[in-house]
């Protein structure tokens, strides 16, 4: 038996086949005609509208370059949470605190802007627990309607 991504954690043989699957249904991204800048405001905006705030933002080109690193692509990642679905998670299932806050990203790739998240059902169907994965489906849905509103 395969050892899961906590030690000590079995992931079932059924697990191990969908993990292309899963590659597969990891993120929701978009492009946009927006600069970097205008789809970080946008996105902000959008959150808000689904009752998510912003707690913190990255950019991640100018940490790597304080730290030495030569990377020039725009690169920002934005940490948002919505308090009452993340009550409701952490009250389900303490070990989907591990993925709280939700991921977003704004970047450029090829001269044009995306917008993504990491998708919560991706994750939390890794715990098997299937009133957290309705809690996450419901997150998810929300956060895809505030990405594409800030499209």
């Amino acid at each position: 038996m395969k050892m899961g991504i906590r030690q000590g954690t079995p992931l079932k043989d059924d697990k191990i086949q969908n993990l292309n699957e899963v590659n597969k249904m990891f993120d929701f991204t978009i492009e946009t005609e927006k600069t970097v800048e205008e789809a970080i405001s946008a996105v902000e905006e959008s959150l808000k509208g689904h009752r998510f705030g912003v707690l913190w933002k990255l950019d991640l080109r100018a940490k790597l370059q304080e730290k030495g690193v030569e990377f020039t692509r725009p690169y920002h990642v934005l940490e948002a949470c919505n308090p009452v679905e993340a009550k409701k998670v952490l009250e389900q299932n303490r070990l989907g605190g591990y993925f709280l806050p939700c991921k977003l990203v704004v970047y450029q790739e090829q001269q044009k802007t995306k917008i993504g998240l990491t998708r919560p059902t991706t994750l939390t169907g890794l715990l098997d627990d299937a009133e957290l994965s309705a809690i996450a489906a419901d997150v998810e849905k929300e956060l895809i309607a505030a990405v594409q509103e800030a499209q």
